[in-house]
């Protein structure tokens, strides 16, 4: 498989990942296969939903066996390769459970890999029909490049975490939580690093400063130097790293409280996304948004009442591009666009920095809003943002959620 980004081998024997190598910046990305499903007896322990056996690793099943290869599309949009796999019982397993090897396959997993034209991410759609109890699945991606640290998206922000734990706390999270994506980038960029509760102390207002211009330096002119692997996900929300391997949990099969927990048929979709630089210059934060919000088509019928109506609308011709609502910043993402609920004249616009530096908002758009003044979560007058009259932008701090009112840039309300 092939496009203008990427090269994608699959190994035939195992329908793993044997190559994927980018183009754009002359790089193996994988050290290993990938997409290695792994699979685990999970015996679970006391609250068997949420917790994983801490000695999991010690009981690996045996790799899935492939039923069947096989190309589905091969064209100028996208390539999309087939593969089913099939999970295996291990010996004592099938005489615990006084089975024969004629039913040792047990679950099919089908998985179609798709690479789109002109995209750098190659996507993992995955079907299947899930019967297993105390059994875990990750999937593995063994990495060329290595770091120290590993990112998770988290709400309205990002964590880094260590990929060589050292102290009890960080051994005692062999898993951890994650949005869209986690990201090992290297090398690590320490004038970049994320505030959290496990990174550095809050740093003084002048450092602040620079990490600000630095910051906005690099989303405006991304550095090619260092570089990282993205792992995306649209519904999958465990993960755990090494320096040299990212690896997301698919499914379990725990038996308490619910004994039908994640029984029957899954469909889920992930992605490896190789870049230059690190997750903020390779826009990991976007990516992640597009797996899970991506662009729907919709064809719409015109109705008319007069042949004049009629006549006015074939002339005219939608323009080239369009935007509703612009924000006019790369790390400023839309959370939530409504009408007020105390005022059906007002709408209401929230939106978050996502990179750990300022930002700048400067509404744009074709629906013609304008900002009114900020408010808080009740839709109530807020005094921050702090609004900068010269340029006619709020200054969005790091991590910062901010709320607006707008209305119609004609309407007699008063318009900052």
């Amino acid at each position: 498989m092939e496009n203008e980004c990427l090269r994608v081998e699959i190994d035939r024997e195992t329908g793993n990942l044997s190559r994927v190598y980018d183009k754009i910046n002359e790089r193996e990305v994988l050290s290993g296969q990938g997409n290695q499903l792994q699979v685990f007896r999970d015996s679970g322990q006391y609250w068997d939903a949420w917790n994983i056996d801490p000695n999991y690793a010690e009981h690996l099943l045996p790799a899935p066996v492939v039923k069947e290869i096989k190309c589905l599309e091969r064209g100028p949009i996208r390539w999309r390769s087939r593969v089913v796999r099939s999970l295996v019982k291990s010996e004592s397993e099938l005489e615990s459970e006084s089975k024969s090897e004629s039913t040792s396959f047990v679950q099919d997993f089908v998985q179609d890999y798709i690479l789109e034209a002109g995209s750098p991410v190659l996507k993992i759609a995955t079907t299947v029909d899930w019967q297993e109890r105390h059994i875990m699945v990750k999937a593995a991606f063994p990495l060329q490049e290595g770091a120290d640290y590993a990112t998770y998206e988290m709400p309205c922000g990002a964590i880094e975490r260590s990929t060589k734990p050292q102290t009890a706390a960080e051994k005692a999270k062999w898993e951890v939580p994650a949005l869209r994506w986690a990201d090992i980038s290297s090398p690590k960029s320490e004038d970049l690093t994320v505030s959290s509760p496990e990174s550095s102390q809050e740093s003084n207002q002048e450092s602040s400063q620079e990490l600000n211009q630095e910051l906005n330096q690099e989303l405006k002119q991304p550095s090619n130097s260092g570089y990282g692997v993205s792992l995306l996900n649209d519904c999958k929300y465990g993960y755990d790293a090494q320096p040299h391997q990212l690896r997301l949990t698919l499914l379990r099969g725990s038996t308490w409280p619910d004994p039908e927990a994640d029984l029957g048929k899954h469909e889920f979709t992930y992605a490896l996304y190789p870049h230059a630089g690190n997750w903020r210059s390779a826009h990991t934060v976007r990516r992640g948004y597009e797996l899970n919000l991506p662009l729907r088509l919709l064809v719409g019928k015109t109705e008319t009442k007069t042949q004049n109506q009629n006549r006015d609308i074939k002339n005219k011709v939608l323009a080239a591009s369009g935007s509703l609502l612009d924000l006019s910043a790369e790390n400023l993402v839309l959370m939530a666009f409504k009408r007020s609920e105390d005022d059906r004249d007002r709408w209401i616009l929230r939106c978050y920095e996502c990179c750990g530096g300022e930002a700048e908002l400067t509404l744009r758009g074709d629906l013609g809003l304008a900002i009114v003044e900020p408010v808080d979560l009740l839709e109530q007058p807020a005094p921050t943002p702090e609004y900068l009259p010269e340029n006619k932008t709020y200054k969005i701090s790091s991590w910062k959620v901010a709320s607006f009112a707008l209305v119609e840039s004609d309407s007699e309300i008063s318009v900052i």
